[in-house]
């Protein structure tokens, strides 16, 4: 008996569903680079508030010419981050997406650079 004898489109619900759950597959590739434009967007964010936490702890309670090059180091480090997250942002942004390229490499080198700095910090102060 076929769709039309029985009067009722079942049949024609079933390839609706299955062309919905195809574009639900479709939808969720569409949506996967904006999820990592943001999750470099994150990225820079919370660079920006370390880079800000190690400048306080550079500067202490008084700023000293040591304290100086802490904050011109943690500058450094921040504006590595922010270019590598914004030249991601720009490359996901573009009609055909490229690959990461050294921009992990380079964001982990920044970080491993924010906990040295940290820890010299912290041994230069005293505690």
């Amino acid at each position: 008996m076929s769709d039309a004898d029985r009067g009722d489109d079942a049949g024609l619900g079933a390839q609706r569903g299955q062309d919905a759950g195809l574009g639900a597959q479709q939808g969720e590739r569409g949506l996967q680079p904006e999820r990592t434009r943001l999750a470099w967007r994150r990225t820079a964010l919370t660079a920006t508030a370390v880079s800000i936490l190690a400048a306080r702890l550079a500067v202490g309670t008084r700023l000293t010419a040591r304290g100086a090059l802490g904050v011109a180091a943690v500058a450094l480090l921040w504006l590595a981050v922010v270019a590598v997250c914004q030249r991601r942002i720009n490359a996901l942004a573009a009609p055909r997406p490229t690959t990461a390229g050294r921009s992990p490499s380079v964001l982990a080198t920044a970080v491993l650079g924010y906990a040295l700095l940290g820890v010299l910090l912290l041994v230069l102060r005293g505690g």
